[in-house]
C-alpha cells in the first residue's frame, strides 16, 4: 500500500495536524472491479473536502471501497467488503475531530430515538455540514444536518421565548434529532431504500418520486449519495473491542469535513434546500 498523501497540498498547521492529514489520506484500500472511491483534499483553512471522484487536481483518494447499490445489497451489512483495519483508520480521523466529539452525544441520542443508524447520522452529517454547527449554505441550510427552516418545523422546531428557529436550527441538540426524525421519515417512505432515502435528502421528496422512485438525474444529488454511501461503509462498527477503544478522547486536532460537489447547471442541479 502506499501512501497517496505527497499529492496534496497540506494547510500551514501544527505538526501535529499536518501528521493527522497525511496519516488519514494514506488509505488507498482494496481494489476491484466497481467502486464506491471517495477523494479529498486538505484546503488551506484545515478543512477536509470529499468528492466521490476527482473534480481537480487538488483531488488524491482518501480510499478505495466496493460499491454499494441498494436495489442488490439491502440485506448485506453495510460495512461489508471493508476491512477491519481501514475502517479503524478512517474512523480514528473523526475520533480526533473535537467538533465531532461534541456532537457525539446528539448523534447517539438522536439514533437510539429514530431507529437511524448512527453510523448513517455520523455519515450524513460529515457530508452535509464536516460537524460545523454553524454551518449555513447558500440556500439557508442551517446546523449540522443543514435542514431548511420549513423541513426543521414539519419535523417539531419551532422558535421558543428565548431562541429563534435559526437559533434553534444552529443547537445541535435540536438540529440532530429533527434531522434523524426527518431521515427516519424518508427511509420509512422509500420503504428502506437507502439510496432513494439519501436522494430524497438531497433533492426532496417530490424530485424522487418523479424520477420513477429511482435517484434523480442530477449530478450533484448522485455524488451525494455516492459520498454518504461510501463514508457509510467505512464508518460501521468495529468489533466490540475495538469499537470502545474508538469512543475514547483523542489528541484534539482543528480541521473539519466538508463534502464538495461539482457545479452544475441550473438544469441539472436541484435539491431538497431549494424545493421548499
Amino acid at each position: 500500500m502506499s501512501c497517496i498523501a505527497h499529492s496534496l497540498p497540506l494547510p500551514r498547521r501544527s505538526p501535529g495536524h499536518r501528521l493527522l492529514a497525511v496519516g488519514v489520506l494514506c488509505l488507498a484500500l482494496v481494489a476491484g472491479a466497481a467502486h464506491a472511491d471517495l477523494w479529498a483534499f486538505v484546503d488551506a483553512r484545515g478543512v477536509t473536502h470529499f468528492a466521490p471522484e476527482q473534480l481537480d487536481e487538488r483531488y488524491a483518494l482518501f480510499f478505495r471501497g466496493p460499491r454499494f447499490d441498494s436495489e442488490h445489497d439491502a440485506g448485506a451489512p453495510a460495512g461489508a467488503g471493508t476491512t477491519p483495519a481501514a475502517r479503524a483508520r478512517v474512523q480514528s480521523y473523526f475520533d480526533f475531530l473535537p467538533a465531532y466529539r461534541s456532537a457525539r452525544p446528539h448523534l447517539r441520542r438522536a439514533a437510539e430515538r429514530s431507529g437511524v443508524d448512527y453510523a448513517l447520522l455520523k455519515a450524513v452529517i460529515a457530508t452535509e455540514s464536516g460537524f460545523d454547527a454553524q454551518a449555513v449554505s447558500p440556500k439557508g441550510a442551517l446546523g449540522l444536518m443543514q435542514l431548511m427552516p420549513a423541513t426543521a418545523e414539519r419535523f417539531g422546531v419551532a422558535a421558543t421565548g428565548a431562541r429563534t428557529l435559526v437559533q434553534q436550527l444552529h443547537d445541535p441538540a435540536v438540529n440532530v434529532p429533527a434531522g434523524a426524525r426527518y431521515l427516519r421519515h424518508l427511509l420509512d417512505l422509500f420503504d428502506g431504500q437507502l439510496e432513494l432515502a439519501l436522494a430524497a435528502y438531497n433533492a426532496g421528496e417530490g424530485a424522487v418520486r418523479r424520477a420513477g422512485r429511482k435517484i434523480p438525474p442530477f449530478k450533484e444529488t448522485q455524488n451525494y449519495v455516492k459520498t454518504v454511501l461510501a463514508l457509510y461503509r467505512q464508518l460501521q462498527p468495529l468489533a466490540p473491542a475495538a469499537s470502545a477503544r474508538s469512543v475514547g478522547s483523542a489528541p484534539a486536532a482543528s480541521s473539519r469535513i466538508r463534502m464538495t460537489l461539482p457545479a452544475g447547471s441550473a438544469a441539472d442541479s436541484f435539491d431538497e434546500k431549494r424545493e421548499q
